[in-house]
This record gives structure tokens, C-alpha cells and sequence, in this order.
């Protein structure tokens, strides 16, 4: 398997090294507090295509389980569930020799939002979180929470049957058997037409009404960021973590996109799809490595491992400063192209971030747009 296809392994491995610790009371899972200045609230929005069947449950229409963050007014009551505790049971199924904790301790994990606080506003830029193979949707939940504080509404996006679990207002509890096939291009073309169908959907079943939309994926959730630009105008911009394209970038893309990525995806390291797609991003792009990082290290599994007693393999950068230089950069990108706020910290190296490379430094021309090739 690439190291950009690991999803749940690398938790699993994490996880299974704290054995020593097994007699010990259960961790105290928490995610990274927010660093915008606004309150957020949460809700979930359970959606059923039936113009589409299930591409991998055929005899069922195409059903989505979507979490919605965003910033809402201050408001009491407790903190939103990061998974619940049937979803914590399956994931936890699917880790190796786990040491002895109990089934249900993700779902303890603790959040920021509120769930149903009322948005501050209608009218926001929305960015779609799309989440690595395997991955719940909860995995990119600490990502959300922080573009919720600083001012955008985040569409989390769950993939039925594209995770270990996935449960639904009515206790239906749905597993991976996309896992089975391992068709990837499939994903990404499924992942495609999921975007397409929430994006119709969101002003009918919510009071949403996007002033910008950008996508944002991990592994193969960065692939069907590339796929939704290609084909969706109503996404006007993308971001790839760490993830390969399923297919490589055959057709030019014209519209900005950042790929952000683990040292194994530096120029001709060991996943040749980012050199193919490269030359194709035509508008405004940058290709930056972060030195330090595993697959896993722009999702919650760095920190949550961390608070297992261990971190991630093959990731001795501290969970913390992986998450805050994935919000940062992340946030630069967004506040750049769906704000139209310039963004000095994309366009090259700095002193406050040196574990971060631009591999492909990118000249502006009067109009934003990155020059072509490498320099």
C-alpha cells in the first residue's frame, strides 16, 4: 500500500504501541482549541439522493451523512460528540492488538461547538471537507471547528460506505465496503457526484446561502477535490492533503489550488501523480511539504494518538504544530481566494514556519495568477 493510501493504520500503529499503558485510567481525548475569535455551533444534516443508487450498495439510493459547522452566537449547553459511541465501537474494531480501553472512548472525545447554535449569518464562504479512504468524516472535526471560528461555514462530509462507520439518525450503522473493492478512481468519482448532490440540496434543507465555495480533502478526499473542481463551477477553488490523484491530472485546471503534503511528496518522491498533475494547475497554485509529518498528520489522529501516550510513526513533528500549520495554511488559502485577501505567509518561505517547503515557489503576476514550471 502507498504511504498516501494509509488511513486508520497509522492510528492503529500509534495505538497498538501504547500497550504499556493499558492498566491506566482512559485517556482524555480533547481537540486543539480554536484560534478564531467566534463562537461555533454544529448540526448534522442527514441527506438520501434517491436519483442516484449507492455505487456500492447498489439496491439502495445514495444516502450522506453531513456535518455542518459554522460560527454561531454565544450560546450554553454541552460541547457537540466528536463520533458516536457506536461509531467509537467500529473504529476501534478495525485497530490492531489495541490496548485495553473502553469501545466507546472516542466518542468522549471533546469538541467546541454547540450543536444546533444559531449561525451568526446566512450568507458565508463555504469550504467542503472531504475526508481521507476509511477515515470518518469526525477525523477532519478539529480542521472544521477552526475555519468555523474564523468567520467560514464548513460542510463535513460523510461518504457512505466509504468509512469504517457511519451511523444515521435511525441507528443504522453503515461500514466500508468500498474497503473491499479499493477502486479509487471510483471514490473519487462517487466523491464528485456526493458534492454535486449537497451543494443542490444545502439551500433547500438549510438557510445557507454560499458567497464562495472551496474544497478541501485529505488522501483520497484531495483527489476528489481536483475531480470536483474539474467538473463543478460552483467550487471555484481546492486544496490536496497529502493525497495521491486518482487519476493524475490529464486536463488543465484553472482554478487555485494548494497541495500540501508529507516530505514523500516532494518532487519526485514516491507519488509520481503530483509531478504529472503539476503542469496542469494553471491558475494560481503552490506545492508545499511539511518536514516532520506523517499521512496522518493533517488529520485529528495526530493529536488524538498523542494522547493515546504515543504519537503517529514516522511523525516526530508535535501533533500540535502539525495542526497549526495545517489551520494556518489552510486558512491563508481560503482567506485569499474565496475573501480575496492577500496572503504574505503563501508566498514563500518564513522564519515563524521553517518546516514548511515551497517546492515549487510560484511568481505574481498583476493579476495573482502563479507562474507555469519549475523554477
Amino acid at each position: 500500500m502507498r504511504p498516501t493510501l494509509l488511513t486508520a493504520l497509522a492510528l492503529s500503529a500509534a495505538l497498538a504501541l501504547s500497550g504499556t499503558t493499558a492498566n491506566a485510567a482512559p485517556p482524555q481525548l480533547a481537540l486543539p482549541e480554536p484560534t478564531g475569535p467566534l463562537p461555533i455551533g454544529t448540526s448534522q444534516l442527514h441527506l438520501v439522493d434517491h436519483q442516484r443508487l449507492d455505487p456500492w450498495a447498489p439496491d439502495q439510493p445514495r444516502e450522506l451523512m453531513t456535518t455542518l459547522w459554522y460560527p454561531a452566537a454565544p450560546t450554553d449547553g454541552p460541547s457537540a460528540q466528536y463520533v458516536t459511541p457506536a461509531e467509537s465501537r467500529e473504529i476501534l474494531h478495525h485497530l490492531q492488538d489495541l490496548p485495553p480501553v473502553p469501545d466507546d472512548v472516542l466518542s468522549t472525545t471533546r469538541t467546541h461547538a454547540r450543536t444546533d447554535a444559531p449561525p451568526i449569518s446566512a450568507t458565508l464562504p463555504l469550504v467542503l471537507l472531504s475526508p481521507g479512504f476509511s477515515h470518518p468524516r469526525a477525523a477532519l472535526t478539529g480542521l472544521a471547528e477552526d475555519l468555523a471560528s474564523r468567520g467560514y461555514a464548513v460542510a463535513l462530509i460523510g461518504h457512505n460506505h466509504e468509512s469504517h462507520a457511519t451511523e444515521f439518525p435511525d441507528g443504522r450503522l453503515t461500514t466500508c465496503l468500498a474497503c473491499q473493492a479499493q477502486d479509487y478512481a471510483k471514490v473519487v468519482r462517487t466523491r464528485g457526484d456526493d458534492v454535486a448532490f449537497l451543494l443542490d440540496e444545502l439551500p433547500r434543507k438549510t438557510p445557507l446561502r454560499p458567497n464562495g465555495i472551496a474544497m478541501v480533502g485529505h488522501s483520497i478526499g484531495g483527489a476528489s477535490a481536483a475531480q470536483t473542481l474539474s467538473t463543478d463551477p460552483r467550487v471555484t477553488a481546492g486544496i490536496n492533503l497529502d493525497g495521491t490523484f486518482f487519476p493524475a491530472l490529464g486536463h488543465d485546471l484553472a482554478k487555485p489550488f494548494l497541495l500540501l503534503g508529507t516530505p514523500e511528496h516532494r518532487p519526485g518522491g514516491t507519488d509520481e501523480s503530483w509531478d504529472t498533475s503539476w503542469p496542469h494547475l494553471t491558475d494560481w497554485r503552490r506545492w508545499l511539504t511539511v518536514s516532520g509529518t506523517s499521512h496522518s498528520s493533517f488529520t485529528d489522529f495526530s493529536i488524538l494518538s498523542e494522547q493515546f501516550g504515543v504519537g503517529l510513526p514516522d511523525e516526530p513533528l508535535d501533533g500540535h504544530r502539525t495542526a497549526e500549520i495545517t489551520r494556518d495554511y489552510v486558512a491563508a488559502f481560503l482567506d485569499e481566494h474565496l475573501r480575496g485577501i492577500p496572503q504574505p505567509l503563501l508566498d514563500g518561505p518564513t522564519a515563524g514556519y521553517p518546516e514548511v517547503i515551497f517546492e515549487n515557489p510560484a511568481t505574481r503576476d498583476d493579476s495573482g495568477q502563479a507562474s507555469r514550471g519549475r523554477p
